[in-house]
Protein backbone atom coordinates (compact mmCIF):
# COMPACT_ATOMS: atom_id res chain seq x y z
CA UNK A 1 0.00 0.00 0.00
CA UNK A 2 1.37 3.35 -1.21
CA UNK A 3 1.15 6.44 1.54
CA UNK A 4 -0.13 10.03 0.48
CA UNK A 5 2.96 12.21 -0.10
CA UNK A 6 3.30 14.51 2.66
CA UNK A 7 2.72 17.22 0.37
CA UNK A 8 -0.67 16.30 -0.67
CA UNK A 9 -1.62 15.81 3.01
CA UNK A 10 -4.49 18.54 3.60
CA UNK A 11 -3.14 19.35 7.21
CA UNK A 12 0.29 20.03 5.68
CA UNK A 13 -1.34 22.35 2.99
CA UNK A 14 -3.09 23.97 5.46
CA UNK A 15 0.14 24.43 7.75
CA UNK A 16 1.62 25.76 4.81
CA UNK A 17 -0.44 28.20 3.38
CA UNK A 18 -1.90 30.14 6.45
CA UNK A 19 -1.25 33.58 6.62
CA UNK A 20 1.99 34.41 8.97
CA UNK A 21 -0.57 36.77 11.52
CA UNK A 22 -2.17 33.15 12.17
CA UNK A 23 0.76 31.33 13.08
CA UNK A 24 1.74 33.92 15.30
CA UNK A 25 -1.29 33.83 17.00
CA UNK A 26 -0.94 29.76 17.54
CA UNK A 27 2.28 30.38 18.44
CA UNK A 28 0.76 32.55 21.49
CA UNK A 29 -1.58 29.70 21.93
CA UNK A 30 1.16 26.87 22.18
CA UNK A 31 2.78 29.04 25.00
CA UNK A 32 0.09 29.65 26.77
CA UNK A 33 -0.34 25.99 26.67
CA UNK A 34 2.38 24.80 27.63
CA UNK A 35 2.62 27.24 30.16
CA UNK A 36 -0.45 26.32 31.90
CA UNK A 37 -0.02 22.82 31.50
CA UNK A 38 3.10 23.44 33.31
CA UNK A 39 1.39 24.82 36.08
CA UNK A 40 -0.77 22.09 36.43
CA UNK A 41 1.73 18.94 35.97
CA UNK A 42 4.39 20.99 39.36
CA UNK A 43 0.85 21.97 40.86
CA UNK A 44 -0.20 17.77 41.05
CA UNK A 45 3.62 16.38 40.91
CA UNK A 46 5.52 18.24 43.18
CA UNK A 47 1.97 19.91 45.57
CA UNK A 48 3.49 23.54 44.89
CA UNK A 49 0.95 26.58 45.36
CA UNK A 50 -0.10 28.15 42.29
CA UNK A 51 2.02 31.18 42.17
CA UNK A 52 5.21 28.96 42.61
CA UNK A 53 3.77 26.16 40.13
CA UNK A 54 3.34 29.37 37.53
CA UNK A 55 6.63 30.99 38.43
CA UNK A 56 8.75 27.11 37.75
CA UNK A 57 6.77 26.92 34.55
CA UNK A 58 7.55 30.36 33.09
CA UNK A 59 10.91 30.11 33.59
CA UNK A 60 11.30 26.87 32.72
CA UNK A 61 9.86 27.46 29.42
CA UNK A 62 11.92 30.49 28.90
CA UNK A 63 15.37 28.70 30.29
CA UNK A 64 16.07 31.91 32.33
CA UNK A 65 17.74 29.49 35.27
CA UNK A 66 16.73 31.37 38.11
CA UNK A 67 16.63 28.25 39.55
CA UNK A 68 14.21 25.78 41.59
CA UNK A 69 11.85 27.09 43.63
CA UNK A 70 12.13 23.77 46.06
CA UNK A 71 14.08 21.02 45.04
CA UNK A 72 12.55 18.57 42.64
CA UNK A 73 11.69 15.26 43.21
CA UNK A 74 12.84 12.51 40.31
CA UNK A 75 9.47 12.66 38.76
CA UNK A 76 9.53 16.43 38.92
CA UNK A 77 12.95 16.59 37.51
CA UNK A 78 11.39 14.27 33.96
CA UNK A 79 8.47 16.64 33.84
CA UNK A 80 11.16 19.71 33.56
CA UNK A 81 12.92 18.07 31.40
CA UNK A 82 9.60 17.27 28.87
CA UNK A 83 8.41 20.73 29.35
CA UNK A 84 12.04 22.22 28.25
CA UNK A 85 11.76 20.20 25.46
CA UNK A 86 8.79 21.27 24.27
CA UNK A 87 8.36 24.76 26.07
CA UNK A 88 11.71 25.84 23.86
CA UNK A 89 10.61 24.36 20.60
CA UNK A 90 7.47 26.13 21.08
CA UNK A 91 9.37 29.53 22.13
CA UNK A 92 11.50 29.40 18.96
CA UNK A 93 8.71 28.78 16.58
CA UNK A 94 7.03 31.66 18.14
CA UNK A 95 10.48 34.13 17.57
CA UNK A 96 10.79 32.41 13.88
CA UNK A 97 7.08 33.35 13.01
CA UNK A 98 7.74 36.94 14.96
CA UNK A 99 11.35 37.75 12.44
CA UNK A 100 8.87 36.74 9.46
CA UNK A 101 5.94 38.98 10.25
CA UNK A 102 8.21 41.99 10.82
CA UNK A 103 10.46 41.23 7.96
CA UNK A 104 7.54 41.08 5.78
CA UNK A 105 5.99 43.64 7.23
CA UNK A 106 3.00 41.98 7.98
CA UNK A 107 3.33 43.23 11.77
CA UNK A 108 2.86 46.85 10.36
CA UNK A 109 0.05 46.25 8.09
CA UNK A 110 -1.93 44.48 11.12
CA UNK A 111 -1.45 46.48 13.66
CA UNK A 112 -2.36 49.57 10.41
CA UNK A 113 -5.48 47.74 9.04
CA UNK A 114 -6.36 47.71 13.29
CA UNK A 115 -6.14 51.31 13.61
CA UNK A 116 -8.16 51.98 10.16
CA UNK A 117 -10.59 49.25 11.50
CA UNK A 118 -11.49 51.69 14.37
CA UNK A 119 -11.08 54.77 12.31
CA UNK A 120 -14.30 53.62 10.37
CA UNK A 121 -16.12 52.50 13.88
CA UNK A 122 -16.39 55.95 14.84
CA UNK A 123 -16.46 57.33 11.65
CA UNK A 124 -20.59 59.83 11.31
CA UNK A 125 -21.77 61.47 8.38
CA UNK A 126 -19.51 59.93 6.21
CA UNK A 127 -20.01 58.31 2.94
CA UNK A 128 -20.29 54.12 1.92
CA UNK A 129 -19.26 53.74 -2.01
CA UNK A 130 -20.03 49.88 -2.51
CA UNK A 131 -17.89 49.54 -5.74
CA UNK A 132 -14.51 50.74 -6.73
CA UNK A 133 -14.67 50.36 -10.15
CA UNK A 134 -14.54 53.54 -13.37
CA UNK A 135 -18.09 55.28 -11.21
CA UNK A 136 -16.84 54.50 -7.97
CA UNK A 137 -13.29 56.38 -8.48
CA UNK A 138 -14.65 59.05 -10.70
CA UNK A 139 -16.79 59.67 -6.70
CA UNK A 140 -13.84 59.35 -4.74
CA UNK A 141 -11.51 62.08 -6.85
CA UNK A 142 -15.04 64.51 -6.63
CA UNK A 143 -15.39 63.91 -3.33
CA UNK A 144 -11.86 63.97 -1.70
CA UNK A 145 -11.05 67.97 -2.60
CA UNK A 146 -13.86 68.86 0.14
CA UNK A 147 -12.31 66.48 2.68
CA UNK A 148 -15.97 64.27 3.14
CA UNK A 149 -15.50 61.53 5.06
CA UNK A 150 -15.62 58.12 3.47
CA UNK A 151 -15.19 54.18 3.17
CA UNK A 152 -14.85 52.03 0.11
CA UNK A 153 -16.01 48.43 -0.16
CA UNK A 154 -14.61 47.00 -2.71
CA UNK A 155 -14.69 42.96 -3.33
CA UNK A 156 -11.49 42.49 -5.33
CA UNK A 157 -8.50 42.84 -3.42
CA UNK A 158 -5.99 43.59 -5.98
CA UNK A 159 -7.37 46.61 -5.78
CA UNK A 160 -5.86 47.10 -1.89
CA UNK A 161 -2.36 49.14 -3.11
CA UNK A 162 -4.65 51.77 -5.31
CA UNK A 163 -6.87 52.21 -2.13
CA UNK A 164 -3.72 52.82 0.32
CA UNK A 165 -2.28 55.38 -2.66
CA UNK A 166 -5.26 57.09 -2.47
CA UNK A 167 -5.03 56.90 1.30
CA UNK A 168 -8.44 55.91 1.32
CA UNK A 169 -10.34 54.22 4.24
CA UNK A 170 -11.94 50.92 2.78
CA UNK A 171 -12.96 47.10 3.26
CA UNK A 172 -12.30 43.91 1.18
CA UNK A 173 -15.37 42.32 1.07
CA UNK A 174 -18.52 41.81 -0.47
CA UNK A 175 -20.93 44.85 0.07
CA UNK A 176 -23.67 42.08 0.15
CA UNK A 177 -22.98 40.67 3.27
CA UNK A 178 -24.64 42.06 6.64
CA UNK A 179 -21.31 42.00 8.51
CA UNK A 180 -19.33 44.25 6.01
CA UNK A 181 -22.27 46.93 6.28
CA UNK A 182 -21.75 46.87 9.67
CA UNK A 183 -18.42 47.41 9.67
CA UNK A 184 -18.54 50.45 7.65
CA UNK A 185 -20.58 51.61 10.39
CA UNK A 186 -24.06 52.00 8.36
CA UNK A 187 -25.82 53.40 11.50
CA UNK A 188 -24.25 56.27 11.31
CA UNK A 189 -23.45 57.27 7.40
CA UNK A 190 -24.73 60.05 5.54
CA UNK A 191 -25.18 58.62 2.56
CA UNK A 192 -24.43 55.02 0.55
CA UNK A 193 -23.52 54.90 -3.48
CA UNK A 194 -23.84 51.41 -4.62
CA UNK A 195 -21.62 51.85 -7.98
CA UNK A 196 -20.84 48.08 -8.74
CA UNK A 197 -20.80 46.69 -12.02
CA UNK A 198 -24.19 44.64 -11.63
CA UNK A 199 -27.26 46.08 -11.67
CA UNK A 200 -28.66 42.78 -9.48
CA UNK A 201 -25.81 43.38 -6.64
CA UNK A 202 -27.44 47.02 -6.57
CA UNK A 203 -30.20 46.12 -6.18
CA UNK A 204 -29.66 44.07 -3.29
CA UNK A 205 -27.31 46.75 -1.81
CA UNK A 206 -30.63 49.37 -1.98
CA UNK A 207 -32.64 46.67 -0.44
CA UNK A 208 -30.45 45.84 2.40
CA UNK A 209 -29.56 49.30 3.26
CA UNK A 210 -33.45 50.89 3.05
CA UNK A 211 -34.16 47.81 5.47
CA UNK A 212 -31.43 48.96 8.36
CA UNK A 213 -31.51 52.60 7.32
CA UNK A 214 -34.81 54.10 5.74
CA UNK A 215 -33.55 57.33 6.18
CA UNK A 216 -30.73 57.53 4.71
CA UNK A 217 -29.96 58.85 1.28
CA UNK A 218 -28.80 56.08 -1.74
CA UNK A 219 -27.84 56.88 -5.22
CA UNK A 220 -27.54 53.76 -7.40
CA UNK A 221 -25.90 52.80 -10.95
CA UNK A 222 -27.69 51.13 -13.25
CA UNK A 223 -26.82 50.33 -17.02
CA UNK A 224 -30.58 49.24 -18.25
CA UNK A 225 -34.11 50.85 -17.82
CA UNK A 226 -35.26 47.25 -16.31
CA UNK A 227 -32.36 47.71 -13.66
CA UNK A 228 -33.11 51.48 -12.85
CA UNK A 229 -36.38 50.56 -11.95
CA UNK A 230 -35.79 47.95 -10.20
CA UNK A 231 -33.22 50.58 -8.43
CA UNK A 232 -36.17 52.65 -7.23
CA UNK A 233 -38.60 50.23 -6.52
CA UNK A 234 -35.77 48.87 -4.03
CA UNK A 235 -35.49 52.34 -2.92
CA UNK A 236 -32.57 53.95 -4.28
CA UNK A 237 -33.01 57.69 -3.42
CA UNK A 238 -31.55 58.58 -7.25
CA UNK A 239 -30.65 56.21 -9.99
CA UNK A 240 -27.72 56.87 -12.57
CA UNK A 241 -27.01 55.38 -15.97
CA UNK A 242 -23.88 56.13 -17.06
CA UNK A 243 -24.47 55.30 -20.89
CA UNK A 244 -27.86 57.39 -20.99
CA UNK A 245 -26.75 60.11 -19.13
CA UNK A 246 -23.35 60.13 -21.94
CA UNK A 247 -25.66 59.70 -24.59
CA UNK A 248 -28.03 62.63 -23.53
CA UNK A 249 -25.00 65.14 -22.82
CA UNK A 250 -23.52 64.29 -26.32
CA UNK A 251 -26.86 64.99 -28.02
CA UNK A 252 -27.63 68.10 -25.93
CA UNK A 253 -24.17 69.18 -26.80
CA UNK A 254 -24.94 68.83 -30.28
CA UNK A 255 -28.58 70.26 -30.50
CA UNK A 256 -27.81 73.09 -27.51
CA UNK A 257 -24.13 74.02 -27.59
CA UNK A 258 -24.24 76.98 -25.90
CA UNK A 259 -26.60 75.60 -23.06
CA UNK A 260 -24.14 72.58 -22.87
CA UNK A 261 -21.28 75.21 -22.19
CA UNK A 262 -23.05 77.28 -19.48
CA UNK A 263 -23.69 73.82 -17.85
CA UNK A 264 -19.90 73.12 -18.15
CA UNK A 265 -19.01 76.26 -16.59
CA UNK A 266 -21.14 76.45 -13.90
CA UNK A 267 -20.77 72.54 -12.69
CA UNK A 268 -20.40 73.11 -8.40
CA UNK A 269 -16.87 72.65 -7.16
CA UNK A 270 -14.65 73.71 -11.10
CA UNK A 271 -13.50 76.84 -8.75
CA UNK A 272 -14.36 78.64 -12.10
CA UNK A 273 -15.20 82.36 -12.29
CA UNK A 274 -19.15 81.40 -12.55
CA UNK A 275 -20.07 78.60 -9.85
CA UNK A 276 -22.77 77.31 -8.62
CA UNK A 277 -23.53 76.54 -5.16
CA UNK A 278 -25.71 75.14 -2.32
CA UNK A 279 -25.93 77.07 0.63
CA UNK A 280 -27.85 75.86 3.79
CA UNK A 281 -29.14 79.16 6.03
CA UNK A 282 -28.55 78.72 9.88
CA UNK A 283 -30.17 80.04 13.03
CA UNK A 284 -27.90 82.89 13.79
CA UNK A 285 -26.77 83.65 10.15
CA UNK A 286 -27.28 87.71 8.71
CA UNK A 287 -29.33 86.41 5.77
CA UNK A 288 -32.15 84.62 8.30
CA UNK A 289 -35.70 86.97 7.70
CA UNK A 290 -34.45 88.48 4.47
CA UNK A 291 -35.82 88.20 1.30
CA UNK A 292 -34.36 87.01 -1.58
CA UNK A 293 -33.90 90.31 -3.33
CA UNK A 294 -32.26 91.82 -0.39
CA UNK A 295 -29.70 88.93 -0.51
CA UNK A 296 -29.14 89.96 -4.13
CA UNK A 297 -29.15 93.62 -3.62
CA UNK A 298 -26.41 92.89 -0.77
CA UNK A 299 -23.92 90.73 -2.49
CA UNK A 300 -22.69 91.65 -5.80
CA UNK A 301 -22.80 89.08 -9.41
CA UNK A 302 -25.04 86.95 -7.23
CA UNK A 303 -28.74 85.29 -8.31
CA UNK A 304 -30.56 82.97 -6.09
CA UNK A 305 -31.97 80.34 -8.70
CA UNK A 306 -33.80 78.00 -6.41
CA UNK A 307 -35.73 77.51 -2.35
CA UNK A 308 -35.83 74.22 -0.66
CA UNK A 309 -38.21 74.77 2.60
CA UNK A 310 -37.92 71.61 4.66
CA UNK A 311 -40.39 68.89 3.05
CA UNK A 312 -41.91 71.50 0.58
CA UNK A 313 -41.01 71.19 -3.06
CA UNK A 314 -38.20 72.87 -4.25
CA UNK A 315 -38.91 76.78 -5.57
CA UNK A 316 -36.81 77.26 -9.03
CA UNK A 317 -36.59 81.41 -9.27
CA UNK A 318 -38.36 82.15 -6.22
CA UNK A 319 -39.94 85.64 -5.90
CA UNK A 320 -37.38 88.65 -4.96
CA UNK A 321 -40.30 88.77 -1.78
CA UNK A 322 -39.98 85.49 -0.15
CA UNK A 323 -38.42 85.86 2.79
CA UNK A 324 -35.53 83.67 4.10
CA UNK A 325 -35.93 81.55 7.18
CA UNK A 326 -33.54 79.42 9.00
CA UNK A 327 -32.71 76.14 7.37
CA UNK A 328 -33.37 76.90 3.99
CA UNK A 329 -31.11 75.54 1.64
CA UNK A 330 -30.42 78.54 -0.92
CA UNK A 331 -29.31 76.98 -4.75
CA UNK A 332 -27.25 80.38 -5.73
CA UNK A 333 -25.13 80.66 -9.03
CA UNK A 334 -22.77 83.50 -8.93
CA UNK A 335 -18.94 84.98 -8.80
CA UNK A 336 -16.83 82.73 -7.24
CA UNK A 337 -15.28 85.62 -4.71
CA UNK A 338 -19.42 86.59 -4.12
CA UNK A 339 -20.09 82.91 -3.57
CA UNK A 340 -18.03 82.30 -0.55
CA UNK A 341 -18.21 85.39 1.26
CA UNK A 342 -22.29 84.72 1.04
CA UNK A 343 -21.69 81.04 2.26
CA UNK A 344 -19.24 82.60 5.13
CA UNK A 345 -22.75 84.46 6.07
Amino acid sequence: MTRPALSSSPLWRDARQSTPTRRFALALVGIALVVWLGTIGYIAIEGMTFVDALYMSVITVSTVGFGEVTPLSPGGRLFTIVLIVTGVGTVIYLLTVAAELVLEGTLRDFFGRSAMDKRIHDLTEHVIICGFGRLGKAVVGELQPYNVPMVVIESDASKENELIAMNLMYVIGSALEESVMEKVSIGSARAVVAATASDSDNVYIVLSVREKRPDIFIYARGDSEAGLRRLRLAGATQTLSAYQWGGMRIAASILRPSVVDFLELTTPGRQSEIDLEEIKVGPNSPANGKTVSEIERQNDRVRVVALKRGEEPISMIPNPDSPIAAGDLLVVIGEGKSLQNLSGL
